[in-house]
């Protein structure tokens, strides 16, 4: 069983920056990509930024310029630097792993975090 566990959500007011972080634990042979989501409404969620293995990166518009993903491989961990926050970036965020594989010739799965909380006051 694999679980991510996020941290760094929290408040902060306009112009600020948080730094959210994810780790993958439990049986783990390797991880394609890594990202960050965000809740839009009802069950949907927007991508916010993506990283593979590999190192390939992805941001969505809202994200670019102000974001930064990054990833160590050997931690099974991925980071969100979000400076320069505005309110509108308020809701929860999650952290994604997918093509997660527990062994080299298996089967591959996706897995979600929980989600934290970033709240920006303006």
């Amino acid at each position: 069983q694999v679980q991510l566990v996020e941290s760094g959500g929290g408040l902060v007011q306009a112009g600020g920056s948080l730094s959210l972080s994810c780790t993958a634990s439990g049986t783990i042979f390797s991880i394609r990509t890594m990202a960050w989501y965000r809740h839009i409404a009802g069950t949907q969620r927007d991508l916010v930024a993506s990283i593979t293995s590999g190192g390939n990166i992805k941001y969505a518009e809202s994200a670019k310029g102000r974001f930064t993903i990054t990833r160590d491989n050997a931690k099974n961990t991925v980071y969100l630097q979000m400076d320069s926050l505005r309110p509108g970036d308020t809701t929860i965020y999650y952290c994604m792993a997918d093509g997660v594989k527990v062994r080299l010739e298996g089967t591959e799965y996706r897995y979600w975090g929980q989600g934290t909380q970033v709240t920006v006051s303006s």
